[in-house]
């Protein structure tokens, strides 16, 4: 059964490392394979991964996106996943669900937990007392 997404105007996605924008009308696309895809609000740029829980994303999101660099990208993963929870103990669970899905090399499935931790850093940052 293909992937149906829908694209409204202006809209971008990302297939196996292109970006397609729709410069038209919404649309919809039906994928009949097998492709490493993002809608573009999953797509975090370089410079937007601003945050150490945006960096393990934008790790991750590389490594799924490019075959070619994925070690680097799993390794570059691993070592800001593990100054993260070095940093922020409490986001052990969620790591642990990211770890065991790049472990299994699933690596659309290790994004969305990974949003998880985007999530787990917003709230101890809400939570930070402001520095004055």
């Amino acid at each position: 059964m293909p992937l149906t997404l829908r694209l409204e105007p202006r809209s971008k996605i990302i297939v196996n490392g292109a970006v397609i924008e729709n410069l038209g009308a919404a649309t919809s696309l039906a994928v009949h394979n097998n492709a490493k895809i993002l809608k573009d609000k999953d797509v975090l740029t370089e410079a937007d991964a601003n945050s150490p829980a945006r960096r393990v994303y934008y790790a991750l999101q590389c490594a799924y996106l490019f075959e070619q660099g994925r070690g680097e990208y799993v390794a570059l993963f691993d070592r800001l996943a593990g100054e993260y929870l070095e940093a922020a103990p409490s986001a052990r669970t969620v790591i642990t669900e990211v770890r065991g899905e790049v472990a299994a090399e699933r690596y659309y499935a290790a994004l969305r937990a990974c949003r998880k931790l985007m999530d787990h850093e917003s709230e101890r940052l809400e939570c930070a007392p402001s520095a004055a």
